[in-house]
């Protein structure tokens, strides 16, 4: 294994937390003292398994065959690993030891599988859904028996797996460390171009090229895809995911990492071979967000930015492009929906408050948490700053009177006029008969201003299509068959999720990626045995 370690340059992010990065050398390094030199501009490189991508579930898919007994080569495009792994909050699991450390026996994997498929309304792959569900637990205990460490959520709920210090970035240097200290190699900027076959359609490699141009080839008996699905390809994006490009909707931004490395190049590879794909029109919409980018800095940037973030989905008064109510403002801490109702709205949404609102959030915090950054009981001490950046900025406003604000804002001015009053009607009768908004959140205007607006967008932050697979994460082709050799794990996986996100249950992502690669390099490993029988 190439001594990757002096080249780890912890480098300080917006939020506090680290992401990992390394050098360019470190490709050198590996190529010229591990691999066989075909020529000057080809290098050749044999081991058991070789994994395509270097995220959560590539990583954990590199460690499960280590723990197997084989030998792993890592090939990561980007100069860093991790790639929005590097943001998760915490991962999703059941009926694990950590839960059950905790005194929290529910919900058993029983319980979230049924959940699960009603939400999905049964369009989803049942038998891997539930593999995932099942193995979630032992997949924990595994990353624990490594020295991982999880943690309860700022409120202290027990719902789920949390990243040391409070994001992936943690998971990731781990997991980095254990592949480096059982002999994984793995080579950085070095892009796979496309899979290899032998006559019998087996997979046995992969052909990448590095950073100079130069062909990397490696040879292996399983291939596991891991390249983070497709939310980085504007041509797949509008191909595959109809609300996108719909005439008439406002623009989506993607809530992704500062460098985008995931283009669907595993689910292309895939589907040049013959793979089936599944789930492609499904994204993890994560609405409203400011218009603001990269967007992933309101998740991890400066207070204000927080802030600012926080207060557009604060349960004032949220409106469509039309200046009317469209959703109860009650439920703006469950993104997904949020998000589903601004697509029915054309996109778009103005989340509207006047000056003793915002008073309350400075003083007292937020009525609803954004994630677990800015939660109830902290005050928001810089959302003065944040509305007036956000306001030279072009996604706040300000104004006197609310025609003037209907003005600034772009709806029409009675619609808005005759939206606050009817407000004011059920802040005063203490009942909310159109959406259903909560007693407690219903609060009423002044009759004077000044009176604030902010524009939130959608944002998506991964694509939930990918690559038909069994149970055993091995990618199937059109006629149901297993591809020989070759596996699907993380946002590469296809079938999962139908429609939207479910937020009952948050951390799937992440979980199901760290759960998948365990599953994904066990079973390389079994190949891999039984071809040397």
């Amino acid at each position: 294994m190439v001594d990757l370690d002096k080249s780890i340059l912890p480098l300080r992010a917006g939020g506090g937390f680290h992401v990992i990065t390394l050098v360019k050398s470190a490709v050198i390094s590996a190529l010229a003292g591990f691999c066989l030199v075909s020529s000057a501009q080809d290098h050749e490189l044999t081991t058991d398994v070789v994994v395509i991508g270097g995220g959560i579930s590539g990583l954990s898919s590199a460690m499960s065959v280590l723990d197997h007994g084989g030998k792993v080569v890592v090939l990561e495009k980007l100069p860093g690993l991790g790639g929005a792994g590097n943001y998760f909050e915490g991962a999703f699991a059941a009926d694990s030891d950590y839960k059950r450390r905790n005194g929290l026996k529910e919900p058993t994997a029983d319980q979230v599988y049924k959940d699960v498929v009603r939400f999905y309304n049964y369009r989803i792959n049942a038998v891997v859904l539930r593999t995932l569900i099942n193995e979630s637990g032992p997949a924990m205990d595994w990353i624990e028996t490594k020295g991982y460490k999880f943690q309860l959520n700022k409120r202290g709920k027990k719902d789920r797996h949390m990243a040391p210090d409070g994001f992936g970035a943690g998971f990731i240097k781990l997991f980095y460390r254990d592949i480096e200290k059982k002999g994984g190699t793995i080579l950085l900027e070095t892009p796979a171009q496309k899979l290899i076959q032998n006559d019998k359609g087996e997979v046995i490699g992969v052909e990448a090229k590095n950073y100079k141009g130069e062909k990397v080839v490696v040879k292996a008996k399983a291939v596991i895809l891991a390249t983070g699905g497709f939310p980085g390809n504007q041509e797949m994006l509008k191909k595959y995911v109809p609300d996108i490009g719909k005439e008439g909707m406002a623009r989506i931004m993607l809530r992704g990492p500062g460098i985008e490395g995931r283009t669907g190049d595993g689910i292309n590879m895939a589907k040049a071979i013959g793979a089936d794909l599944a789930g492609m029109d499904t994204i993890a919409g994560n609405s409203p967000y400011l218009e603001y980018e990269p967007v992933i800095f309101q998740f991890n940037g400066p207070q204000w930015l927080k802030e600012s973030r926080a207060a557009l989905s604060q349960p004032f008064l949220w409106v469509n492009k039309f200046g009317q109510r469209f959703y109860n403002e009650g439920n703006g801490r469950y993104w997904n929906d949020n998000h589903n109702a601004m697509t029915a709205n054309g996109g778009v949404m103005f989340s509207i408050f006047d000056e003793n609102m915002k008073n309350k959030l400075i003083k007292d915090g937020p009525l609803t948490d954004f994630n677990q950054i800015v939660i109830r009981g902290e005050p928001m001490t810089a959302l003065n700053e944040g509305l007036e950046r956000g306001i030279k900025a072009g996604y706040a406003f300000k104004a006197d009177t609310i025609e003037e604000l209907a003005q600034k804002i772009g709806v029409p001015i009675q619609n808005l006029v005759e939206t606050v009053k009817d407000i004011n009607a059920a802040a005063d009768a203490g009942e909310d008969k159109m959406l259903g908004r909560p007693k407690e959140f219903l609060f009423k205007f002044s009759d004077h201003g000044p009176y604030y607006a902010m524009r939130g967008l959608r944002a998506f932050f991964q694509t939930l299509g990918g690559i038909r697979m069994n149970s055993k994460m091995q990618a199937m082709d059109k006629k149901g068959n297993v591809i020989p050799g070759l596996y699907a794990v993380g946002m590469d996986m296809g079938g999962l999720y139908d429609t939207s996100y479910d937020i009952k249950y948050p951390g799937f992502t992440s979980g199901f990626g760290m759960t998948g690669g365990l599953i994904a390099g066990r079973d390389a490993m079994r190949l891999v045995n039984e071809s040397k029988n």
